[in-house]
């Protein structure tokens, strides 16, 4: 079998970080910040392959510049495509395009990237040409760095090349740095959790409060019957029976969520599939029917350990009982806050039951525990509907659904079906599989690992927006249409819902573990990848996401 090549751009990666280098390669990890998007800015022209090509006998090269080339070579075990190579006086020197400036050290460049123009010389080498040196041109300084190709630097390329064939076999992630700087400045830093990931391994003592990424785009909903969504220009366009109800630019939105039957043209999903946009369909009932996501297929080694897990019943149950933890521990924090004339007695109650779930022997006794603390949850639940006023019409027997028997559970159920579909698109987002729970064990149809992850999150997210539009008077009992089979909400009413649920899902709030500030969306995303961190057994357990 033919080995792998590695691409001489991740060894750059390999010196700099090995992690980062895995994250990348195995995992096709990806994130953009500033600094990758200035980078794509200064590799334009020199990605644009050029007509031009260098002789196919190396000793007759004549003077040329050639752009965007690719070479391979196996007994190397490197690919590049390099940005620019210059050929005169019977020589050849690839050029390596950076963004920033010249630094300030005595080669005139940093190791990691004085590696990567390096094997590009030995790639050229390799096919026959005299490649004495390589050079850096540093976009921000407009400076041209020279590279000799030294005994030593060749030394530290062909232990990078190792290196990175070492993880690519071991095919595990390597441990994160520890307190380093150059966590700063990564665009990774807020996949791999670098920080977090030692706090949780007793390796440091704090987390920094380092900058989440930035939430770019707004989400886009679609409640139009009838509706027809198609791509002009760079722009979503929505039309009703060939009349424009709606113009949003691609760039500017995060996501597109579909309610009953609309028709989306194939450029608009190709186009969305390109900016890495998720669309998603809801039947009128409100439940997820089905998402369209781009096409994945990273994060293998992830999916890999859960389904494992999975195949666990020990695992699975360990992980069910963590979950369970945290749901009716914020279950409790819900009522101890916002009832009122909760009796002390349910309140201790809850708190028992949440530390009995770690104890739990067996998956029915867990699944028993969990049900005995919604019940007594939510037959407490109208006690934090603290205007009787507002709270007119809105009782609560206990749960019903498909459809729901009256307007609370009605908003509970939306409210449910809004963020299954938030948490099954952030799972996807980190390359797990959202069919394959632990607590919730696989069903057809059924979204389990979602269902699982969204439990600590139901209180905390679902439930504070229910009580929100109806303590703050967002909606009424007036908000509802009551048929035989069921209750369901009114068209105006439920775009005020969405707007205060996607209000919620955008607040920041500080994560109790690691008291770094961030939205509530990027916060169930931080438990997904400490999910897949506990699958990859990188830490001792998972943590569930517990309020104060």
């Amino acid at each position: 079998m033919t080995a792998t090549l590695v691409p001489a751009r991740m060894l750059n990666e390999v010196v700099y970080c090995p992690r980062l280098f895995a994250l990348e390669h195995l995992n096709r990890e990806w994130a953009d910040s500033a600094d990758t998007i200035r980078g794509t800015t200064v590799h334009r022209r020199v990605d644009q392959a050029s007509t031009a090509t260098l002789p196919e006998e190396p000793a007759h090269v004549s003077p040329a510049q050639v752009r965007s080339l690719t070479l391979s070579d196996e007994a190397l075990g490197v690919v590049a495509r390099i940005d620019l190579v210059e050929s005169r006086d019977g020589v050849v020197v690839p050029v390596d395009y950076k963004k920033g400036t010249v630094p300030d050290t005595s080669e005139g460049a940093w190791l990691p990237e004085r590696v990567q123009v390096c094997a590009q010389g030995l790639l050229l080498r390799a096919h026959g040409y005299r490649c004495p040196e390589g050079a850096l041109y540093f976009a921000g300084s407009r400076r041209r760095v020279a590279v000799p190709l030294t005994a030593t630097l060749i030394t530290s390329t062909l232990e990078a090349i190792e290196r990175a064939r070492k993880i690519i076999d071991a095919g595990a992630l390597p441990e994160p740095l520890v307190d380093s700087p150059k966590c700063w400045g990564c665009a990774l830093v807020g996949l791999c959790l670098p920080d977090e990931h030692n706090l949780l391994n007793d390796k440091t003592q704090r987390a920094r409060p380092l900058a989440p990424p930035l939430e770019e785009g707004l989400p886009l909903y679609v409640e139009a019957r009838g509706a027809k969504l198609c791509r002009q220009g760079g722009e979503i366009v929505v039309k009703t029976q060939d009349e424009v109800i709606e113009r949003v630019r691609i760039a500017d939105t995060s996501r597109v969520i579909v309610r009953g039957a609309a028709s989306v043209t194939t450029p608009l999903l190709q186009s969305l599939a390109q900016r890495g946009v998720p669309l998603s369909v809801h039947g009128w009932s409100g439940r997820l029917t089905g998402t369209f996501l781009p096409v994945g297929g990273h994060n293998v080694l992830g999916r890999i350990a859960q389904h494992r897990a999975a195949a666990d019943a020990g695992r699975s149950l360990e992980l069910a009982r963590r979950i369970v933890h945290g749901k009716i521990a914020n279950q409790r924090v819900m009522l101890r806050r916002n009832g009122r004339g909760v009796p002390q007695h349910v309140l201790e109650q809850l708190q028992g039951w949440s530390r009995d779930s770690l104890e739990s022997m067996s998956a029915q006794f867990l699944l028993g525990l969990e049900g005995t603390a919604a019940r007594a949850y939510f037959q407490h639940f109208s006690c934090m509907l603290r205007d009787p006023a507002l709270a007119q019409g809105f009782t609560l027997e206990g749960r019903n659904r498909r459809p729901p028997k009256d307007p609370l559970n009605a908003l509970l159920s939306l409210a449910y079906a809004f963020l299954v579909r938030e948490v099954t698109t952030i799972l996807w987002g980190v390359g797990l599989d959202p069919w394959v729970g632990f607590l919730h064990h696989p069903r057809p149809g059924r979204p389990s690992l979602a269902l699982d992850l969204m439990e600590e999150f139901r209180p905390i997210l679902a439930d504070s927006v229910v009580l929100r539009v109806i303590n703050q008077g967002t909606i009424g009992a007036s908000d509802f249409d009551a048929r035989s089979v069921g209750v369901s909400l009114k068209d105006a009413a439920r775009r005020r819902f969405i707007r205060a649920f996607e209000q919620r899902m955008s607040e920041e709030a500080t994560h109790p573990r690691f008291s770094t500030s961030m939205s509530y969306r990027r916060i169930v995303e931080v438990q997904a990848r400490l999910l897949c961190k506990s699958l990859l057994e990188e830490i001792e357990a998972y943590p569930p996401l517990k309020v104060r």
